[in-house]
């Protein structure tokens, strides 16, 4: 689709190019308009061109899919009666999260654009701290009172819905306070003259202003809700957080986990947005902390050289040793964080967790430790230099003890973090590998002095 648009802009076909994007979704539009701004050979002033081809209706949708970086650009290329259409058309927590990425001279003229009551609304959402409800809600719901009946309840929705940014979930309420929920299939499906109050569901589950957006995220899994009312400590309605917003909140935890897993900070930007010595800041700390870590490896290695004089062949084990001990811990820690992260597991089953890891561990270290003695006597058997049953189960016997270690290892951390109140994610593969590593080594080689008797 790129290539067929871009041969049409040369021929400036702009008909042709409106009518391809009437038939396609407004996220296949943005998608299609951001190849355009990445791809250095198309000059940069065709990007506005082509948005403007765009139909009224659906350009703010597009808008809204776009990056920050294709946002700001189009923003400095709008006249001001082109941003204020834009505004008036998107949806308020989308305009609250564009301001969030813009530096102060485009929120200058995006806040401009905006009329008085937007204004207000936009300043209210930005007050709430970052990781809250509050900063991820839209002011923009659908209410109804309880002494509608429901025909008028649908007057009303035809009369406000259309600015409104999802009427499938509707909420009464009463001097602000929020006293029930229904959905708009209750209505269609209800007698003309059924009171909203009769129909109404009133326990309603509702989030606090200042709760954590994770959290309020999981609630949407959890309930299968498309919308979330947010009250505050008064229990008056202030807002509501939508399927959509809570998807980019778990995309964005995701993403800073999976950073945090690997050892590197998270970055707000995209991987080719963000620079060569950004990525290098962000990965370096970690990398130096692990490699002092890793010394520790090192002068155990050198305490036990009498063992390696007297059995040169123990040191062919380590990597082996080593690798196995951080793949059982990672497989245990990338569990666990996953547990604790969709709720499965919480502080109170730690024991619970650890038992469970142990019996676990025994089942895999025995196989392990089976398969690998039966591998060692097979290559070592006609070997006059060493006993070859003396190493198997020399080697054996680590490979239990280390997988052992570093199973209880990686559940004890991640929830540790948590009891810490730090993110469980950092207590990842690097970190348990490194630890592992340290004691797989100490364990072989007190193993080996006492089985080959090394002085």
């Amino acid at each position: 689709m790129f290539n067929t648009v871009l041969e049409l802009l040369k021929k400036r076909n702009y008909k042709a190019i409106r009518e391809i994007f009437m038939d396609m979704n407004e996220a296949d539009v943005a998608a299609l308009l951001q190849q355009f701004y990445d791809d250095h050979e198309v000059e940069k002033y065709e990007l506005p061109l082509l948005f403007r081809l765009l139909n009224k209706d659906v350009a703010a949708d597009v808008f809204a899919y776009m990056d920050s970086d294709t946002q700001m650009m189009l923003i400095n290329a709008f006249t001001d009666k082109e941003l204020q259409e834009i505004v008036d058309d998107l949806y308020l927590d989308d305009t609250v999260d564009i301001i969030e990425e813009m530096p102060a001279n485009v929120v200058a003229r995006i806040v401009k654009s905006a009329d008085a009551e937007t204004r207000k609304q936009i300043n209210q959402i930005l007050k709430y701290p970052k990781d809250s409800a509050g900063s991820i809600m839209t002011t923009e719901y659908v209410y109804l009172h309880r002494s509608y009946t429901a025909k008028e309840a649908l007057d009303w929705i035809r009369h406000v819905g259309m600015v409104k940014e999802t009427v499938n979930t509707l909420y009464v309420t009463e001097n602000r306070k929020l006293v029930g929920v229904l959905s708009l299939l209750d209505i269609v499906t209800a007698d003309d003259n059924d009171k909203i109050e009769d129909i109404m569901e009133d326990n309603v589950i509702t989030v606090d202003t200042l709760e954590d957006k994770e959290y309020v995220a999981s609630m949407f899994s959890k309930y299968d809700f498309l919308s979330l009312p947010v009250v505050d400590r008064e229990n008056r309605m202030v807002g509501i957080v939508t399927f959509d917003d809570a998807m980019d909140v778990i995309e964005e935890e995701t993403t800073e986990d999976f950073s945090k897993m690997a050892a590197v900070a998270p970055s707000d930007d995209s991987y080719f947005k963000t620079s060569v010595f950004t990525h290098a800041k962000n990965r370096i700390a970690w990398l130096l902390i692990l490699m002092l870590s890793a010394t520790l490896t090192g002068a155990i290695v050198n305490k036990y050289q009498s063992a390696f004089a007297a059995v040169p062949v123990l040191v062919s084990f380590l990597s082996m040793l080593s690798g196995t001990g951080g793949n059982c811990g990672s497989q245990t820690s990338t569990l666990v964080i996953r547990g604790m992260a969709l709720g499965e597991i919480r502080m109170k089953d730690f024991f619970k967790v650890m038992w469970k890891e142990f019996r676990v561990a025994l089942l895999c270290s025995v196989i392990l430790a089976i398969v690998n003695a039966i591998r060692i006597i097979l290559v070592y058997h006609g070997d006059t230099s060493v006993d070859c049953y003396k190493l198997a189960f020399t080697v054996s016997m680590a490979i239990m003890a280390t997988v052992v270690l570093s199973k209880l290892i990686a559940c004890m951390l991640p929830m540790a973090a948590k009891k810490l109140h730090l993110d469980p994610a950092i207590m990842a593969a690097p970190l348990i590998t490194t630890i592992v590593d340290t004691c797989s080594t100490l364990i072989f080689f007190t193993l080996a002095t006492i089985v080959f008797d090394i002085k």
